[in-house]
């Protein structure tokens, strides 16, 4: 009797010390859920970014398509595009090259160079 107790507290104590020396799986796939968790978030972040730009472009043109219809909306264009316009059309480019460059209609383009295009002449 005293034999079989102390095998079964042998085996214990040697069960013990291996499962000391065995990886933690739970260690691991936590690392990776988590690796996994912020790469989604930063996949997210970045397309995010992504529609926010292409929603700017969209909405410099002063148009946008909803549901099949034109949908016309005023709106700034900003300072930045003016200066880069007004630069542009100093370094000799022409109305259809800046508006392209720019992603402004033409007629925007003239809007903005009116007062220049007067003081040239």
């Amino acid at each position: 009797m005293y034999g079989l107790m102390i095998g079964l507290a042998a085996a214990a104590v040697v069960f013990f010390l291996l499962s000391l020396f065995q990886k933690d799986r739970y260690t691991q796939l936590s690392k990776e859920v988590e690796e996994l968790s912020m790469q989604h978030l930063q996949e997210s972040y970045q397309l995010k970014q992504k529609i926010k730009i292409l929603e700017e472009e969209l909405f410099l043109d002063g148009s946008l398509e909803l549901n099949g219809e034109a949908y016309t909306e005023q709106t700034n264009i900003s300072a930045i595009i003016k200066n880069q316009v007004i630069a542009l059309y100093y370094q000799g480019t022409s109305i259809n090259a800046i508006a392209k460059q720019s992603s402004l209609s033409t007629k925007q383009v003239q809007q903005i160079l009116k007062p220049y295009m007067e003081q040239k002449e």
